[in-house]
């Protein structure tokens, strides 16, 4: 998460679907992220949001020529690039940007941007634990190994061929333009931005975090009242990391007042 006097962001590293990691300490999700928050404390304040992409993907190609990666490589193969959605809110064009799977309340407006074939992914996922639960499986069998994950993973792998082709996410490629959400603030009083970690966003923390509670209590594996590719596997607290951040534009200022923490 980024927060200063220009830009408010919050950036989710997408989950690795391969093995091949850039740096052996970290995920490529992970990379990506600390590389692009670092690039955001040091973008210029009056950055419109095609010049905003254009200075995330360069730096981004960058690192990968530093490491020497063959970006025919990657190219081919995205599921190996460093690959990260963004939300973010710049203070002076007062705008909100979303890069990727990510969401945001705009004076209690939702507004999100998912990929193309999430849901189509989610209720297949769903309709395969659904059948196999009816025939002798257990919920625990499913957080212990999701057999569902593994079935549509072969439809997430081929639709990351579509990343930045026909949705955009940031990886060190040109971002696909109308993949990219501009949402105007102008006369807007309170934001909030989150990931897509929170299945129902809601104007506080507090709330959203109980609708969270509250959803995987009742349908851990998100196969019934949320449909999403993955669920809560054992040892885990939820089906996806989370951010979330809310705040008020102060009009006189033009600076911001922070109203809540964050959770990551």
């Amino acid at each position: 998460m980024v927060v200063n006097e220009n830009f408010v962001a919050v950036i989710d590293g997408s989950t690795s679907k391969s093995a091949v990691q850039i740096s052996p300490e970290k995920s490529n999700g992970r990379l990506a992220m600390e590389l692009i928050h670092d690039m955001i404390t040091e973008m210029p304040s009056q950055i419109n949001c095609e010049g905003f992409c254009r200075v995330i993907t360069e730096g981004l190609q960058e690192f990968y020529d530093y490491k020497g990666i063959d970006i025919q490589h990657l190219k081919d193969h995205p599921t190996e690039r460093l690959t990260a959605s963004c939300i973010v809110y710049s203070a002076f064009h007062q705008e909100v940007w979303m890069i990727g799977d990510c969401q945001c309340l705009v004076d209690g407006v939702f507004y999100d941007n998912p990929k193309p074939s999430e849901e189509v992914n989610a209720k297949k996922r769903s309709a395969f634990i659904k059948d196999a639960l009816v025939n002798g499986k257990t919920t625990e069998d499913f957080q212990t190994k999701d057999e569902g994950r593994l079935l549509i993973l072969p439809d997430i792998i081929a639709g990351c061929q579509l990343q930045n082709v026909t949705y955009a996410v940031f990886d060190g490629f040109p971002v696909y333009k109308d993949g990219v959400r501009m949402i105007p603030c102008k006369d807007s009083k309170e934001i909030v931005l989150a990931s897509d970690g929170y299945p129902f966003l809601k104007n506080t923390l507090a709330d959203s975090e109980q609708a969270l509670k509250d959803l995987l209590a009742d349908d851990p594996l998100c196969i019934e009242k949320f449909f999403a590719t993955k669920g809560v596997m054992k040892g885990n607290v939820s089906f996806d990391d989370r951010t979330y951040i809310r705040f008020r534009i102060g009009k006189e200022s033009g600076r911001f007042g922070w109203l809540r923490r964050w959770i990551s």
